[in-house]
């Protein structure tokens, strides 16, 4: 038997696509196949772990790289790849932790996610401050709210699209497990609350309606003895429960209200609303998640949920059986009632995933949650998508009336390219193809920031 190559040898997330790149590049001569919508202008941009020493233990802890597109009057003018200059960069076995017990939350990765919010650009990472960029792509440096913030805050946060607040939360091991803030439309730091759970679990994502936040308690849960003898920081515990907590998007600690579910996992939701008494969420839902180590992750399904708020009980059914992650909707319906659903999935007939085979290629669906039907753009052979975003067209009236964008990565030319679907029919040839001048690295979030009308 032939023994596995160097590369072979590799945790999946340093071999292949998902393996980091190396410099910084800035490129103005792109190709373009197609035509980019007119009415598109702004930046796409996502985050990704790429860590500088080219060598990280886990997927989650490489230094955060920005890749991205601006698009003027249906142009490309630029690509970039900027890492987030935060303190990791230069010291990586810097220390959130003190000696006595403080933490160093300006200590970032800043790699998960990047967001527009009151005129910033945030790069965000669960464990730390959020670090600001400029529109090129320049660190300025962590933010804090001038000084407001004193925990982390996830890299999840919701923008509602009516009252242009910033809605997040922080979850940590440490006492206080979870903290809740609220961000004004001007970027003012305006309200924070405790919130008391049961111990210290990894929250990383959750929801919000018109009226209320929905936090996800769910039996991740942090082992301090496991990584003190060099094991993993986080694993699935059955025994710690599953529920969901309901809190008026203004209210405290005391007026959370808590259902308890299934046991599972959810990294993301797609949206929640309330619907006559209810909240109705639709999520991807894992059966479970790190049970045996955290490189044990079963398939998401969408799962669809509603919270009867006043008999105190959650329904639960699954949408689908296809793999389905990284949801994402029209930014103009977070919080309230959408049709529509953004995910990426694997090629059909993949069921059995195994990370690191970029030769399975993948695909966009696009759930219709009133009707139940489910379309499909199929990448081909060896072309993988990443999350991919809405974009509105100018003047749409329906929901759907836009762009879906993104980036996909060719295996047979180990080069990517940025993708734009028409979002009405999704199975469609794409509207347009950047040809990119290097591969981008799997990676996890991002933003479509268009230039202010």
């Amino acid at each position: 038997m032939a023994s596995a190559s160097p590369e072979q040898e590799k945790p999946f997330h340093l071999r292949g696509n998902y393996a980091p790149v190396e410099g910084e590049l800035t490129v103005t001569d792109l190709e373009v196949e197609g035509a980019i919508p007119s009415d598109l202008s702004g930046r796409y941009l996502r985050n990704g772990s790429n860590p500088i020493s080219g060598e990280s233990e886990h997927w989650f802890f490489g230094d955060g790289m920005i890749h991205g597109v601006e698009i003027q009057n249906g142009r490309p003018t630029w690509y970039k790849n900027r890492y987030v200059k935060t303190p990791l960069l230069e010291t990586p076995d810097a220390s959130r932790i003190s000696g006595e017990g403080l933490v160093d939350h300006r200590i970032s990765y800043a790699n998960t996610h990047i967001i527009s919010h009151a005129g910033r650009i945030l790069a965000l990472e669960e464990g730390a401050f959020p670090y600001e960029l400029t529109k090129d792509l320049d660190t300025v440096g962590y933010h804090d709210f001038d000084g407001k913030l004193t925990t982390a805050m996830t890299a999840h946060p919701r923008i509602c699209p009516d009252t242009g607040e910033l809605l997040f939360f922080a979850a940590q091991p440490i006492p206080p497990h979870l903290t809740y803030h609220r961000v004004d439309a001007d970027g003012k730091l305006v309200q924070t609350e405790e919130i008391q759970v049961k111990g210290g679990t990894m929250m990383h994502d959750f929801n919000v309606t018109r009226n209320y936040v929905v936090f996800m308690d769910l039996p991740v849960v942090f082992d301090f003895e496991s990584l003190a003898k060099g094991g993993d920081p986080l694993h699935w515990d059955e025994s710690y429960g599953a529920r969901l907590g309901v809190m008026p998007r203004t209210g405290s600690n005391a007026d959370v209200h808590w259902f308890d579910i299934d046991p599972c996992y959810v990294f993301h939701p797609v949206n929640a609303y309330e619907r006559e008494g209810k909240i109705v969420l639709d999520v991807a839902r894992y059966e479970y998640m790190w049970r045996e180590s955290m490189n044990d992750i079963p398939a998401p399904k969408v799962h669809h949920w509603e919270i009867d708020l006043e008999g105190g009980s959650v329904s639960e059914s699954q949408v689908d059986d296809r793999f389905a992650e990284f949801g994402r909707i029209a930014p103009g319906r977070v919080g309230k009632k959408n049709r529509y659903g953004y995910l990426v999935s694997t090629r059909p007939g993949v069921e059995n995933v195994t990370i690191g085979d970029e030769s399975q290629g993948g695909s966009v669906l696009k759930y219709d949650f009133e009707s139940g039907s489910r379309s499909e753009h199929d990448f081909g052979d060896g072309v993988t998508p990443g999350e991919t975003l809405f974009a509105p067209a100018a003047g749409g009236s329906a929901e759907d009336d836009g762009y879906l964008m993104g980036y996909a990565y060719n295996k047979q030319e180990d080069r990517s390219e940025f993708f734009i679907l028409d979002a009405t029919d999704v199975a469609a040839k794409p509207i347009a193809r950047i040809k990119l001048p290097r591969r981008v690295p799997f990676g996890f979030h991002g933003s479509w920031i268009p230039d202010p009308s």
